[in-house]
């Protein structure tokens, strides 16, 4: 695929040799008893029978639609079993879902569809309130296909199609898209292939002991890497689990499916857990069946961590990683004080960490902060059609700069301590300070702009949008206003807006955003 950066020849060797890679594909991950459940979608229940036949008759919809191995196609889907199937389906069929979230409005699907040359966008008709064929009616894409009522475009529905003959994807094709956090502008797109996202999920459904009797809840987005292979829905149809979306992580709507399900794991993000930790402590709902919650995204506090167990009853997992690739986990037999002060050790015996200086690339010394570098079997090797970004995010061996600065404990686990790149963590939403200060210098009384993260109990942080204006400031909610009609996701806003006269300067002459964020504290 032109664009896509694969390993060297004698890392792929190496990969092979020692078991790191198989001939698996994506495809095929389905392997539960025929008619044991594998999906709960509000009322559907679908056997693993089902979901097996559908993702064939869908896959063969969109082979009569003219997609093909190695297409690309925009998928924005909510936590659905429409979302399972349509990435099962084209995953089959060798063609690569670029996976968005519910959230992304023009100003991202537009620029997604254009950098992967998408040949067909995925929608529901309205969802949150919002109707995605309004966005799609200003996209050029080939193909617009609907789940729900369709308009104009192409109804999901309509792809049911009986069973064609298909070429199997290799296992080193591109298998799938995610999306970058980003700290420069707009997402950048990571490609997995079949054989290394394989692995993620495999491996990832060992570490954390999922088996035929998970009944995996999935509350955040199933399209995040995190809910969707860590080992999320796809490690839990890899062993033959059961697999429940729920719409959020609302304790309103999560606690009742997991007494209902009887739910044994779960991912959040640090924002809900601590949501779940207030509420149980007043919920009627028998939480009992929760064995293992997983907390990643962002970095969950000693305090809370330690008062999992105690509330929730269940094994808390902290994690680390990113959709490019490493993954860390504490594992179930873990002391308690690793669980409660570390995010993890990585996943993979062929994880290689470097933790170095920011600035001058050497090495720290062993427990000291400093950023942290890594390559191995499930890392990628270069973004998407990134050359230039490629050459400041990778060493000249291969290793990937994270940005994450954190300390390396001599087990090997890792402590994160912040970030070096600009972008804040909003609750597990990664947000770039540089593509929020491109939308508010569009507006016309915005002069200059800074935008820093700033601490929060709930989110770990939120942010905070320094602005030099021209005449009247502009209120909070005239930019949320200005922002949406750009077309920018809601999760990006500004949650706060400080007026100022001039930025404080580094010795550089750079805006220094460190002092901006010692005002804030």
């Amino acid at each position: 695929m032109d664009g896509f950066t694969s390993w060297p020849n004698d890392l792929v060797a190496r990969y092979i040799a020692e078991g790191y890679w198989s001939d698996r594909l994506l495809g095929d991950v389905l392997r539960g008893d025929p008619g044991r459940i594998a999906l709960v979608a509000g009322d559907e229940r679908l056997t693993y029978a089902d979901l097996d036949r559908r993702a064939d008759r869908t896959a063969a919809g969109f082979h009569r639609l003219g997609i093909r191995r190695g297409d690309r196609v925009v998928l924005q889907l909510p936590n659905t079993a429409s979302f399972v199937v349509v990435f099962l389906a084209l995953v089959r069929l060798g063609a690569a879902p670029v996976l968005a979230l519910p959230a992304h409005r023009h100003s991202e699907i537009g620029y997604l569809c254009e950098l992967s040359q998408a040949r067909a966008y995925v929608i529901p008709d309205r969802h949150g309130g919002f109707d995605y064929r309004e966005l799609a009616r200003s996209l050029d894409v080939e193909h617009v296909v609907v789940d729900g009522d369709a308009a104009e475009f192409t109804a999901l529905a309509s792809l049911d199609a009986e069973p064609v003959p298909l070429d199997r994807p290799d296992p080193a094709d591109v298998g799938l898209f995610l999306l970058s956090g980003g700290t420069t502008g707009l997402p950048k797109l990571i490609p997995r292939t079949h054989r290394d996202y394989v692995y993620n999920l495999e491996a990832s459904a060992e570490v954390c002991g999922f088996t035929a009797d998970t009944v995996y809840l999935v509350v955040l987005p199933v399209a995040h890497n995190f809910a969707l292979a860590c080992p999320g829905i796809l490690g839990a149809f890899a062993v033959g689990g059961t697999v429940v979306l729920a719409p959020s992580g609302s304790p309103d709507e999560a606690f009742p499916l997991i007494e209902r399900e009887r739910a044994t794991a779960c991912a959040v993000v640090p924002p809900i857990a601590l949501l779940w930790l207030d509420a149980a402590t007043w919920s009627d709902e028998d939480l009992s069946s929760l064995e293992l919650l997983q907390v990643g995204g962002a970095k969950l506090a000693a305090e809370p961590a330690a008062q999992v167990p105690k509330v929730l009853g269940c094994v808390l997992q902290q994690v680390f990683g990113m959709a490019e690739g490493l993954l860390n986990y504490t594992r179930l037999d873990d002391p308690p004080e690793l669980v409660e002060t570390t995010q993890g050790r990585p996943l993979c015996p062929a994880d290689e960490i470097r933790v170095v200086d920011p600035d001058t690339g050497e090495p720290v010394p062993e427990g000291e902060t400093g950023e942290l570098l890594t390559r191995g079997p499930y890392t990628l090797r270069g973004y998407y059609r990134a050359p230039e970004h490629n050459a400041r995010s990778f060493t000249p061996d291969g290793f990937y700069r994270t940005g994450d600065l954190v300390r390396r404990l001599p087990s090997g686990h890792l402590v994160v301590e912040g970030r070096h790149k600009d972008q804040i963590n909003r609750g597990g939403d990664k947000v770039s300070a540089e593509e929020l200060e491109g939308h508010l210098l569009a507006h016309p009384a915005v002069h200059d702009a800074a935008v820093v993260g700033m601490p929060d109990p709930m989110m770990g942080e939120r942010t905070c949008a320094f602005l030099i204006t021209r005449g009247t400031p502009p209120t909070l909610r005239e930019l949320k206003d200005f922002l949406r009609e750009r077309g920018l996701a809601d999760y990006k806003w500004p949650d706060r807006v400080e007026t100022v006269d001039t930025f404080p300067r580094t010795p550089v002459g750079k805006i220094s955003k460190k002092e901006l964020a010692a005002r804030l504290a």
